[in-house]
């Protein structure tokens, strides 16, 4: 029980990230928070994995770093989204999709055909889609784009940290090194590309700190702990939660209004993903 509840808590904790960070990039530039909050994350989890480090050949270390180089990207397009976003519950939501993305990537990059609760639970993910986005009329606002793309990026990301990642460096390992790539690149596409603005204050300080710490170290250690003792397939459905965290904090801390529309294609989200975890069980 004890890996269920660490689950809950990173879903839980990866809500607190989404409004720490849209509150944070209000006055940092969203490039440079990525960078910044990675670095800090990997370094805070160093010292809980150095020695496994250290014992890794090189090309496990290019391997993670090159699954990690795919998170990057993935997360670069979701900040860049989350700056450009009104509503941070739909873009939880359509993010949640990458669980339903995954095994058309495995299928495009692997040859591994989807199984029939994949082809069950797609028309549902869409006909959610469709409501969550499709609001004023046929028109996909840029933010909702964005966090389509992000999504099928994760999909990727998770895809190729499965098959290349998993088997050979272990979990905390391979987390502190792909949050150590997002960071190093993060910084170098700053440095090359954009003169470094900023205002700080405290509340952008005290959000910077919370996404940092709390919504990537302890919940990636939290995720960790709790995927290594715990059924995938449990996991997975735990991990449906966290938009749902989304929306109620949007709601109650960013005072986000919720069209009807929208709230029925989160559910219709919702249920494919629990339509998708509960038929590839069996």
């Amino acid at each position: 029980m004890r890996g269920e509840i660490h689950l809950v808590l990173a879903t839980l904790l990866a809500g607190i990230g989404w409004i720490a960070s849209k509150l944070v990039i209000t006055g940092i530039p969203g490039d440079l928070f990525i960078a910044t909050r990675f670095l800090i994350a990997s370094f805070i989890l160093l010292p809980f994995c150095y020695k496994s480090v250290f014992r890794l050949s090189l090309q496990q270390v290019l391997s993670v770093c090159g699954v990690g180089l795919m998170l990057t990207v993935g997360i670069q397009v979701w900040i860049y989204a989350v700056s450009i976003t009104n509503s941070l519950s739909e873009g939880a939501f359509i993010m949640s999709l990458a669980m339903i993305i995954a095994p058309f990537t495995a299928w495009i990059f692997f040859r591994e055909k989807p199984n029939r609760a994949f082809w069950l639970a797609l028309p549902i993910a869409v006909v959610g889609m469709m409501l969550l986005t499709l609001t004023n009329g046929w028109q996909v606002e840029s933010s909702q784009w964005c966090f389509l793309l992000s999504s099928a990026l994760f999909s990727v990301h998770f895809i190729f940290n499965k098959r290349v990642v998993t088997n050979t460096v272990k979990p905390l390992v391979s987390i502190y090194l792909q949050l150590l790539t997002v960071g190093c690149v993060s910084f170098i596409y700053v440095f090359l590309t954009q003169e470094i603005e900023y205002q700080l204050n405290n509340t952008v300080i005290f959000w910077f700190i919370v996404s940092t710490l709390i919504a990537t170290s302890i919940r990636y250690l939290f995720q960790s702990v709790g995927q290594f003792s715990v059924k995938i397939e449990t996991a997975a459905l735990i991990m449906i939660l966290e938009p749902i965290w989304t929306l109620l904090l949007s709601i109650s801390m960013l005072g986000e209004e919720i069209k009807l529309q929208k709230l029925l294609g989160a559910a219709v989200i919702f249920l494919s993903l629990f339509v998708y975890v509960k038929l590839s069980r069996r």
